[in-house]
């Protein structure tokens, strides 16, 4: 068990909780016992398939890792990547707290990261999956193909025994038989063929051109292309204006100026999410 460093205020529970509910049954599993916020998954490591388990008690934010010794370093890089440990939330908060329209929200959450990601090609492939359909629905359809065409891992916990099919397993299956419209199926295959060739790089420091890439397979729009820069490569001021939910919210709070967020719009953006997944019913 380690702790994790990560710049306070940290809105550990809300970040816990927006993982949990995209978990994929399976490889990922989360919730909240006796008070503080848990969430775990499976990932793949230089030497072998490994256990990440975080847990956020409202003081300390602790990893467990169960991993190969050696890739105990870079374990600990995707995590804080993962939690958005190194985030600038005093220049974030001051200047969105300040906003007329997301002051509330930001009183309310100081701290709220933009979660990032554990296995970054796996990021894309769950985009594409939920494109257009529920959270519920990006779910379930990512755990069917998880089940038929990822790797079963023995970690001991019952309820993380699969690893997310990698991009040289997506690219040689029949997108036909994907639980999925045909033509989305098809974008999966081939972006799975891309990131296999190296011909789409998530690692480019330029994230310019990871949206022109990931823009040029098709199937892949700007929502797409935009959730993967936030998610993928932190990218801190983007803007989801084709967003159903961030599009209810900007009309509920009768918000028409969303540029003025900038240069901190995709933490504007976690804000709203927050905000509509926790609205009282």
């Amino acid at each position: 068990m380690v702790e994790v460093e990560v710049v306070r205020p940290f809105a550990g529970a809300a970040l816990l909780d927006f993982l949990h509910r995209h978990a994929v049954t399976g490889v990922e599993s989360g919730g909240v016992e006796q008070g503080t916020s848990r969430y775990a998954r499976t990932l793949r490591l230089p030497h072998g398939p490994g256990v990440v388990r975080l847990a956020w008690d409202g003081r300390r934010l602790t990893a467990e890792l169960q991993v190969d010794p050696q890739d105990r370093p870079e374990a600990l890089d995707r995590v804080r990547h993962l939690v958005d440990a190194d985030a600038d939330v005093a220049a974030v908060d001051a200047r969105l707290g300040a906003d007329p329209d997301l002051g509330d929200l930001v009183r309310a959450t100081p701290g709220l990261r933009v979660p990032g990601v554990l296995e970054p090609a796996e990021m894309v492939f769950r985009t594409v999956i939920g494109q257009q359909i529920s959270l519920a629905s990006a779910r379930t359809c990512a755990a069917t193909i998880t089940a038929r065409h990822g790797d079963a891992v023995a970690t001991g916990d019952a309820a993380l025994t699969l690893l997310f099919p990698t991009a040289e397993a997506l690219a040689a299956v029949d997108p036909t038989t994907l639980p999925m419209p045909r033509s989305r199926g098809r974008t999966i295959v081939v972006l799975a063929e891309r990131l296999a060739e190296g011909r789409i790089d998530l690692a480019d420091p330029d994230p310019i051109a990871v949206r022109a890439a990931l823009l040029d397979c098709p199937g892949i729009g700007p929502w797409t292309a935009d959730y993967v820069l936030m998610r993928v490569c932190h990218a801190p001021d983007v803007l989801l204006s084709t967003d159903l939910v961030l599009a209810r919210e900007l009309v509920a709070r009768r918000i028409v100026d969303p540029a003025a967020w900038s240069p901190y719009r995709s933490y504007a953006a976690l804000h709203l999410w927050h905000a509509f997944l926790n609205r009282p019913a």
